[in-house]
């Protein structure tokens, strides 16, 4: 935010992410570092009716600034923040002329449902815009809101050093039992207990099932969309079938629909494999996708899980050992702040067997294989596939274990290559590790 105020060619910048991940708070803090703040919320008559009452942007500006008793000259030390701005397609529209009539003026604005807002809009301000995405707390900033400081910086270490591994380790389980959610960690810091979190889920739950159906055309898509939130989070282990799922009589177009608007909303999102072995890995939607909830913590509270996990010393069975790949997940996609980028999982699907890896990442022309693992041990069979037929030789596994570099030869074509042993409360330090691993080994 700071590097965008500050930069020479700034343009109107659309906050993006699912509700109640902090989107307002944090502009509300970062507008106090303007002389002057307008803060309009589109939900509310009294806001939205100058983007209904105006044409042209030089005069809603004028007629912001005199209700707001901003003079002319504090244009350029003055914010404009357009929340819920899904609420109005012109104001959308609008957004282009405030880049091209108006570019003293700093404009923010931001919105959850943008993509059924923008199927209403004529013309979007396409070159016009800036997007920047904003998730559910990772890992780091966990750390950093529970006032764990010293944890928070001996997490920057690579490689880490083995005198943090248990606290980081104990630190990381709670992180995943409680998930990222602002007002979740909030909570959770006034009272150190998961005892009150179960109304605050609730209340996100019902602001996300609320919100979605107001974009459904009929009876059936709504239900459709009811049925999915109530029973997606069984699916956590598994890849899925649209045909029928969760047992329902619906039909795979009906199903697929309600998938894509819940993804386009950022609360369920689906992560489709590759099966490529080289850069760019490409996505491959003919192949059965996987589901990837906002956050983890929601997950569990639907599961009713989270009191098993308090007291389990690694999780490397609960749910069948989905919870730390989802939450690694997670931590990836909480890494994409300035696009939309999804991560990737390979498989390899034959008639007598197939193989599947956790998650592969692109770095410097290798597509880096990565086993997550929930505990301290396991097997890398599938890893082994891929490390054959990769041309590199580097591999990582992600596990309950602390961080070494070993050297290993494959089982059948006897081919040696290098693992990469990483605590999973790295997920969002990846990036630094693989580029450490490469460069020095």
């Amino acid at each position: 935010m700071i590097d965008w105020k500050s930069s020479i060619n700034r343009k109107p910048l659309i906050l993006r992410g699912a509700r109640q991940v902090g989107k307002t708070t944090l502009i509300k803090e970062f507008s106090k570092s303007f002389k002057n703040s307008i803060l309009l919320n589109l939900e509310k008559p009294k806001d939205l009716r100058f983007f209904n009452d105006y044409i042209e942007v030089d005069i809603l500006k004028d007629a912001l600034f005199f209700e707001y008793n901003i003079s002319n000259n504090e244009i350029k030390n003055t914010l404009l923040f357009i929340d819920e701005i899904q609420e109005s397609p012109k104001a959308i529209q609008l957004l282009r002329y405030f880049y091209e009539e108006i570019p003293d003026l700093y404009v923010i604005a931001a919105g959850s449902l943008l993509e059924f807002a923008m199927q209403n809009v004529k013309s979007f301000p396409v070159g016009r815009v800036e997007f920047l995405y904003l998730h559910p707390l990772n890992f780091s900033e966990f750390l950093s809101a529970i006032q764990q400081q010293k944890a928070f910086e001996e997490l920057s270490e690579i490689p880490i050093r083995d005198f943090a591994h248990k606290t980081l380790l104990n630190l990381f389980h709670t992180y995943t039992i409680i998930g990222g959610m602002p007002e979740i960690v909030k909570t959770y810091l006034l009272n150190k207990s998961i005892a009150d979190l179960p109304r605050v889920y609730e209340s996100i739950w019902a602001t996300y099932k609320n919100d979605v159906e107001k974009y459904t055309n009929n009876d059936t898509e709504r239900r459709v969309i009811k049925h999915i939130i109530n029973v997606a989070h069984l699916y956590i282990d598994q890849r899925i079938k649209f045909q029928n799922f969760g047992n329902s009589n619906y039909r795979s177009r009906e199903v697929g629909e309600a998938f894509r608007n819940l993804n386009d909303a950022k609360i369920i999102q689906l992560i489709y494999p590759t099966t490529d072995l080289e850069v760019p890995l490409k996505l491959n939607i003919k192949k059965s996708p996987r589901l990837q909830f906002l956050d983890t913590g929601l997950i569990n509270y639907d599961l009713k899980i989270q009191t098993e996990l308090l007291s389990l010393s690694d999780f490397s069975n609960s749910f069948k050992g989905s919870i730390i790949p989802h939450i690694i997940m997670q931590e990836i996609i909480s890494l994409n702040t300035i696009n939309n980028h999804k991560p990737h999982f390979w498989v390899r699907e034959k008639a007598q067997s197939s193989s599947e890896i956790d998650l592969v990442i692109q770095y410097k022309g290798k597509a880096i294989p990565i086993e997550i693992k929930s505990g301290s041990t396991g097997t890398l069979k599938s890893l082994h596939e891929f490390i054959e037929r990769a041309n590199h030789n580097y591999a990582i596994r992600m596990y309950a274990g602390v961080f070494s570099i070993e050297e290993h030869t494959t089982p059948n074509q006897k081919k040696p290559y290098k693992l990469m042993n990483l605590p999973y409360y790295l997920g969002t330090k990846l990036p630094e590790y693989i580029a450490y691993f490469v460069t020095n080994y």
